[in-house]
């Protein structure tokens, strides 16, 4: 495991400015550039090579440029992260994208330069963007996609939170071909958990398939195919893996290359490492484990929490943990495993090797272990977070009685033309053309009361917008309740909220008096049991147009998702960018 001390966390005050094109640079200016690579460190190798892999080092700074001269290109590029040559869309040349890694205070200007034949877009996945909804990268939201050819700056300060965080595009179901990329921020909150450890690590999970997800998606959009997901051919840790390509016939119309591999970790013995997970990919949730080492939870989706040890760690798509491990084991090679929870899948992949692994090594060898087993604990049967019982935020927060309450039902209905579509309630997403923010700060500054009315919103497009507004400071109750047989990751952008409870049949509105309002834990993302509900609370304070959606990226894309309109009274004094504005003349 490419080791790097742990000497990141802010000290002292770092409300500060990154100046990006003049002076001395301490951050990256990311763009997304031609060009085949593997990201984090992570090469291509043979099986005689090993797959070094270091997503921990600092990203190295450029020569200060001006903003037009530091952009480079998002291409669609040919690539085998497995071993098998298909399409891949690139960062700087890398996949997965180039490590951010800043302080809390600081400010990000990401500059992207479209080279796609299609639009595109960034998400910074858990960031509050408050006061900066515009930067939020939800394409239809916040944003129409920065058109091919085009150039689009990012530009916030990140204020109020610290953690493990990524980035993905927000459009379509692009990221899952390739746009993403992990974001760490620090504090010097984070003083005493650094002294529980020694190095630093990120571990990017995701599934694969050897399709792009746009060929993918017509097929399980199409009329009897609810529930019917595509299947990922193969898993990635550090986007690399190994694949059997005697599992393709000769005229399957894949070409597989025999040379690829698993990702490598040198770890030293008797250290302790912080492995950040992050979860990136489109449908599967994994259960990470290590054989032989037990892992330590300290962290999850940026909230830190005091420790638990388990043996499993269940990890659905967008959830980030950090977990502890302690190399106290005898010298030699072990297995790291992220394995699919396949009971989720709705069919069989017959390529598909479920059990998704890495190599631990104390040896710095590439050879496979001779001595590491499994844990004797059985894999999960259902997709499911580990129990929020067991998570317990180490800074206390009391949840605050809630001004209101709503219920939400999501299912999966044959919409028109006969497609299978998401719904939430009556409402199926799809991207506005013009984003509801824009219609929304445009309706108030017009004093369209519509738009500033309490409750489910009749100023959007109610067959495609499913908007509830919350125009002054309230803390919202939301009962989120599955028709479904299918379990839903939700992930609800610009805030962090409250855990309150989760159950199976009819939720008793009565039981208020008996919630758990001391510190329950707190999340951006959580999942929705299969015929489940969940009730989230959280504060409403963050002006703006706030996406709430299950993070399947082939759900999404067939419509689960809807927003919250906060803050009126603020929106209302909003002028929107104009480079922002210019995107929906492009």
């Amino acid at each position: 495991m490419a080791e790097e001390k742990n000497t990141s966390a802010a000290k002292g005050s770092n409300h500060r400015p990154l100046l990006l094109f003049g002076g001395v640079i301490t951050f990256v200016i990311i763009a997304l550039a031609l060009g085949l690579g593997l990201g984090l460190g992570l090469k291509h190798h043979t099986h005689s090579e090993a797959a070094a892999t270091n997503p921990t080092s600092p990203v190295p700074s450029p020569s200060p440029t001006a903003p037009s001269d530091a952009s480079e290109n998002v291409h669609e590029i040919q690539a085998a992260p497995d071993g098998v040559l298909r399409p891949l869309l690139v960062i700087n040349g890398q996949f997965p994208g180039p490590l951010i890694r800043v302080n809390r205070g600081d400010r990000v200007l990401v500059n992207v330069t479209n080279q796609l034949s299609n639009g595109t877009a960034l998400h910074w996945h858990g960031l509050y963007q408050n006061g900066t909804n515009w930067m939020d990268g939800s394409v239809g939201i916040t944003q129409r996609p920065i058109p091919p050819g085009a150039s689009f700056l990012y530009n916030f300060t990140i204020e109020g939170q610290y953690g493990t965080y990524w980035y993905h595009s927000h459009y379509s179901s692009q990221y899952t071909d390739g746009i993403v990329g992990p974001l760490i921020v620090h504090a010097p909150e984070e003083a005493t958990t650094q002294e529980s450890y020694d190095f630093d690590q990120i571990v990017l999970l995701q599934d694969w398939c050897h399709d792009l997800s746009a060929a993918l998606m017509p097929g399980y959009l199409a009329s009897g195919s609810e529930n019917t997901e595509p299947v990922p051919d193969n898993g990635l840790i550090q986007g690399t893996n190994y694949f059997n390509c005697s599992l393709y016939a000769d005229d399957s119309g894949y070409t597989c290359q025999d040379n690829s591999t698993r990702a490598t970790f040198e770890v030293t013995e008797g250290k302790r490492y912080r492995l950040r997970l992050i979860n990136t990919g489109a449908f599967t949730e994994f259960e990470f484990s290590i054989d032989n080492h037990t892992l330590s939870v300290i962290e999850a989706d940026s909230t830190l929490v005091q420790p638990v040890t388990v043996n499993r760690l269940p990890i659905h798509i967008a959830q980030r943990y950090s977990v502890i491990i302690h190399t106290n084991q005898t010298s030699a090679n072990y297995w790291m495993r992220a394995q699919m929870i396949t009971h989720c899948f709705s069919d069989d992949n017959p390529v598909l090797n479920p059990d998704v692994q890495a190599l631990i090594t104390y040896t710095n060898t590439t050879d496979e272990p001779s001595d590491s087993a499994d844990w004797s604990t059985a894999l999960d049967l259902v997709c499911e977070d580990l129990s929020p019982s067991m998570l317990t935020p180490a800074l206390v927060e009391i949840a605050p009685p809630p001004d209101k309450a709503f219920r939400v039902d999501i299912s999966f209905q044959i919409g028109a033309y006969a497609l299978d579509r998401a719904y939430i309630n009556s409402t199926t997403w799809t991207a506005a053309k013009v984003p509801t923010l824009n219609q929304a700060v445009a309706g108030l500054k017009a004093d369209n009361s519509t738009f500033n009315v309490s409750g489910l919103s009749s100023a959007f497009d109610k067959a495609s917008q499913f908007v509830i507004s919350i125009p002054e400071y309230q803390v919202i109750d939301l009962l989120i309740n599955s028709l479904d047989e299918g379990a839903h990751p939700f992930h609800l952008h610009g805030h962090q909220f409250w855990v309150m409870a989760s159950g199976f049949g009819d939720f008793d509105w009565n039981s208020y008096a008996t919630l758990n309002t001391t510190n329950p834990m707190r999340r951006d993302t959580l999942t929705i049991d299969a015929y489940g509900w969940t009730l989230i609370r959280f504060r409403a304070d963050n002006p703006g147009l706030w996406a709430l959606h299950c993070h399947i990226s082939w759900h999404m894309e067939s419509g689960l998702l809807m927003q919250f309109q906060s803050r009126s009274d603020i929106l209302s004094q909003w002028i929107i960018p104009s480079d922002v504005l210019a995107l929906c003349s492009s």
